[in-house]
């Protein structure tokens, strides 16, 4: 979905009563002997500064500024081709005129230098819809930067800073965000409310959160460092330096920080990393093809389980990484490679960190014994060219982008990978099909009694305008039929 870019905090929606979740905006490094962990014993010692951390990692985070033209949605009498004829509207002689005013939209975000040759890392709504962007060093220099990779599932964005010389810039080494403990300190570092470079230190509060609402692979690290708008994309650092977050999201009822933020952990960046610098403009991530089931106490309760863990297969696609697994419906996932799985969530990350062409080891319980089950790891085939459309044409689909299913397709939204047919991909804001009330993962099942197997199937549909439209749709596993007008 677009958003505008805003310079503020971008809420996305309530996490608990009175509380709301707001955006705030490779190659892996070598290994090193994590630094020893212990009380301090005296006094002397509880005076130790961060200091040196700072100087080494400070230079290597940055300032995102991105800017977008806007145009203003015009007012409706502008649909009319006489009236853009003699006002100037949107396609009439004075260009976009009184119809159509133009805004710019700022936004200011923080990055993290992850290789010397210029590599930042962001968040994706920091950027989203940016038409510039520029990169202001802590040092004051300036530069523009092209995006290499944006990914919306994770929130994350990789560009690349434009300079014509061979420069070398200050980088951050990317750690392992599997080996942080809660209680670990670390420091936040970015520009909120663009008062300038601003570094934070608190802890590590807890790992693995998953059900924060901010992306579509929830996984975060939450700390108490302060955290701020502007800090989006700001990194967060252990004790020896290294990045092992991209500062992310904050729980706040004011929009400032109360002491509960959440960082996207390392693991996950080193991924998105990696396939930019490969050349790839999208992220591709391991499909295990099966439905997954939260387990809840009355379930664990029904399977003899001492606590609600690990997840429940549901279903199983055919011929699908987990099929070849002999992964049966009723198996219940306890771990990936040796880390505990408590809901789908967290098997998703464990999936989405792996690389593709590799294999997974999942502990299995199987009618209460424990087997393992090895799974290849590989990408969600395109069995269904996508024939991507954007419906133009005055009907409550307007404004929609749709494609065709495929397993690919059913895994970036989420759909059942089972389903055939046609899916709304985006929706255009303030267009007809958002005020329908259509959104991205709806499979289109039926339009006036007749069922739509193909894109093209659709987009002829639509081309004879009508005053209602019976549509039937599914979501979220249930069928919604619905009276539109046209």
């Amino acid at each position: 979905m677009k958003r505008l870019i805003s310079s503020g905090l971008l809420v996305l929606g309530a996490l608990a009563a009175g509380g709301l979740v707001g955006l705030v905006g490779t190659g892996a490094g070598q290994a090193q002997v994590a630094p020893q962990q212990r009380v301090p014993a005296s006094a002397p010692e509880v005076k130790l500064t961060f200091a040196p951390v700072v100087a080494r990692t400070a230079p290597a985070v940055v300032n995102v500024y991105a800017q977008k033209t806007a145009q203003q949605r015009a007012n409706p009498i502008f649909d009319d081709p006489f009236f853009r004829r003699f006002f100037g509207g949107p396609g009439g002689p004075g260009g976009p005129g009184l119809g159509a005013p133009e805004r710019v939209q700022r936004s200011l975000g923080s990055g993290v230098i992850v290789d010397g040759t210029g590599i930042v890392v962001t968040n994706f709504h920091v950027i989203e819809g940016a038409d510039e962007i520029r990169i202001a060093l802590n040092d004051k220099r300036e530069y523009e930067a092209e995006v290499l990779l944006r990914d919306q599932r994770t929130d994350l964005a990789v560009l690349r800073i434009r300079t014509e010389a061979r420069e070398s810039f200050a980088s951050l080494e990317l750690g392992n965000s599997d080996e942080l403990a809660v209680g670990d300190l670390v420091l936040a570092i970015g520009d909120p409310f663009g008062v300038g470079q601003t570094v934070t230190q608190g802890i590590v509060s807890a790992l693995a959160r998953t059900q924060v609402g901010v992306s579509d692979y929830q996984f975060f690290i939450q700390t108490d460092a302060a955290i701020n708008p502007g800090n989006s994309g700001g990194a967060l650092v252990d004790m020896a330096g290294r990045l092992v977050g991209i500062n992310s999201a904050i729980y706040s009822r004011s929009g400032g920080n109360i002491g509960i933020g959440f960082a996207i952990p390392v693991n996950m960046v080193r991924v998105v990393v990696e396939q930019a610098k490969g050349g790839s403009k999208s992220v591709r991530r391991p499909w295990l093809g099966a439905r997954l089931q939260r387990v809840t106490p009355d379930i664990a309760e029904s399977l003899g389980l001492p606590r609600p863990t690990g997840v429940l297969v549901q279903d199983v696609v055919a011929q699908s990484p987990a099929a070849k697994a002999d992964l049966r419906v009723g198996d219940l996932i306890v771990a990936v490679e040796g880390q505990a799985i408590d809901d789908p969530e967290s098997l998703n990350y464990r999936f989405a960190t792996r690389p593709i062409g590799g294999r997974a080891a999942l502990a299995v319980n199987r009618g209460g014994k424990e087997v393992s089950v090895v799974v290849v790891l590989e990408g969600a085939p395109e069995t269904v060219p996508r024939d991507e459309v954007q419906v133009r044409a005055r009907s409550p689909f307007a404004g929609a982008t749709i494609v065709n299913l495929s397993p690919a397709v059913a895994e970036e939204l989420k759909v059942d990978a089972n389903a055939t047919g046609v899916v709304i991909y985006d929706v255009d804001d303030n267009s007809p099909a958002a005020a329908a009330g259509f959104k991205p993962g709806d499979v289109i099942v039926e339009v006036n009694g007749a069922r739509v197997g193909r894109t093209r199937d659709l987009e002829q549909m639509v081309r004879t305008p009508l005053r209602a439209w019976r549509v039937t749709v599914g979501r979220g596993g249930r069928t919604i039929t619905a009276l539109l007008p046209g």
